[in-house]
């Protein structure tokens, strides 16, 4: 990466390319909140972001591995990497017969 006088370039070419959506980072501030809506997850889903649960969780699962989304809440997307890999663990010992 090569540095000019323009005022971006203190922030990594990576990061900039990265950067979450609006609606990306809406997203993981609900996640990160969600505890706090009366009621089911699903119908806050529905009624905060406009979104179907199911469309929900398919961008949430590809947050997670964004180095961008990373950076915007560390503590959120390692918890949500953690969850995940428990459950995939779960569900090989299922399919292993493990206990």
């Amino acid at each position: 990466m090569t540095m000019s006088s323009d005022s971006t370039a203190s922030t990594p070419e990576p990061v900039r390319a990265g950067a979450l959506t609006d609606r990306e980072r809406a997203i993981l501030e609900f996640e990160n909140r969600w505890w706090q809506h009366p009621g089911l997850k699903e119908e806050a889903i529905r009624a905060e972001l406009s979104l179907s649960p199911a469309r929900y969780y398919q961008i949430l699962s590809a947050l997670i591995d964004r180095p961008a989304a990373l950076i915007f809440d560390p503590m959120l997307i390692k918890r949500l990497q953690r969850l995940r890999q428990a459950r995939q663990a779960a569900r090989e010992r299922r399919v292993t017969g493990q206990h």
